[in-house]
């Protein structure tokens, strides 16, 4: 299939739609809006459901029944939005029913602002919701991995009953780049929705799908239920990049956008003689940590480079666990960190670990 320019919020939505997405529930926020914009006529023209609802509350909770339903199911938002669905997420891990969530990241906290940032890491792999659960969130570098993620969070998340979530930001879901898109799949027929789904009891024994278990030995064992699955998730479904790590002294490790700038600064440091590699996590959860100690014990320093405070800098750290100076350069507001500001930052690493 050819490559075609496509818008990055468009891509995420058509990708959704070729991965026979048959519900769309969501509400209008910016970075985000062309996700639903584009949604809004597709999804109609195909005979499938989209609903621009009055919440961001409502729009999880209308997931949530159409995941109950066995429907192939979406909604998207930016970052305060993402903070209202949490309870939603919530319920939706405890009840293992499958739903994508896609987060175009907005500069935080607070209201903050519609440019670009990572400041929600902690919220998508530490607290996505309450409770012990964790929701597998992919990352992507560029638009081609935008479309393909997409079709993997729906996979994942129905291989596993669990939410999967794409994490990425404004940049992203702004930017316009050329993208082969998957093949379209065919919606799922009603009578091929899973045996767990309520599609009605006739035949067979009621389904119950619930989150609300008042014996505590019950609940216990839902949860030893839950933790196992995530077992299972970290066991097969880490995912990562790697440039120039081969001979690499010096080990830089970024996400999203900034994983895309840090390529660059990989080059002009091999070419100023300082052997640098970058590792690029996909999955921000499950998080690479066994390939980054394996690196650690190569390299001498590590740069861990984020639009934020230092929210992965923590999963590095635990990873690394001591073996290695760590070291952080970060930027706020929705600013991009640019090769000029992140090459002076390894050089220091490099004379500090000679």
């Amino acid at each position: 299939m050819a490559r075609e320019l496509w818008e990055g919020n468009a891509t995420i939505a058509e990708a959704a739609v070729r991965a026979g997405l048959e519900a769309f529930f969501g509400y209008p926020i910016t970075p985000q809006s062309e996700i639903l914009e584009h949604l809004s006529h597709r999804l109609p023209e195909l005979g499938r459901v989209f609903l621009q609802t009055e919440s961001e509350v409502a729009s999880i909770n209308m997931v949530y029944g159409a995941a109950c339903a066995g429907a192939r199911v979406m909604t998207s938002s930016s970052s305060p939005g993402i903070s209202l669905m949490q309870e939603g997420f919530s319920y939706i891990a405890c009840s293992e029913v499958p739903a994508v969530i896609i987060n175009v990241m907005r500069g935080g906290p607070g209201l903050g602002n519609v440019a670009p940032s990572q400041g929600d890491y902690f919220q998508a792999v530490k607290m996505a919701g309450h409770g012990d659960f964790h929701p597998i969130v992919l990352a992507p570098g560029n638009l081609q991995e935008a479309a393909d993620l997409t079709v993997l969070a729906f996979d994942l998340a129905e291989k596993y009953r669990t939410i999967g979530m794409v994490l990425a930001d404004g940049s992203l879901g702004q930017m316009m780049e050329p993208v082969e898109m998957p093949p379209m799949r065919p919606v799922r027929p009603p009578y091929e929705r899973p045996s767990w789904a309520l599609t009605g009891a006739e035949g067979r024994p009621p389904n119950i799908i619930t989150s609300l278990y008042l014996v505590e030995e019950v609940l216990e064992k839902v949860n030893l239920r839950l933790q196992a699955k995530l077992r299972q998730i970290a066991a097969n479904e880490v995912r990562w990049k790697e440039y120039s790590t081969e001979d690499a002294e010096l080990l830089l490790v970024a996400f999203g956008t900034v994983g895309r700038v840090c390529q660059t600064v990989v080059r002009e440091a091999r070419r100023a003689g300082i052997r640098a590699g970058l590792l690029r996590p996909i999955t921000v959860w499950p998080f690479p940590s066994a390939r980054i100690a394996q690196l650690a014990e190569q390299v001498r320093g590590v740069l861990v480079v984020e639009m934020n405070a230092g929210q992965m800098l923590e999963d590095v750290r635990l990873a690394v666990e001591g073996r290695r100076p760590v070291r952080f350069y970060g930027r706020f507001g929705g600013i991009i960190p640019l090769p000029d500001e992140i090459m002076p930052e390894l050089e220091k690493l490099d004379a500090e670990t000679r």
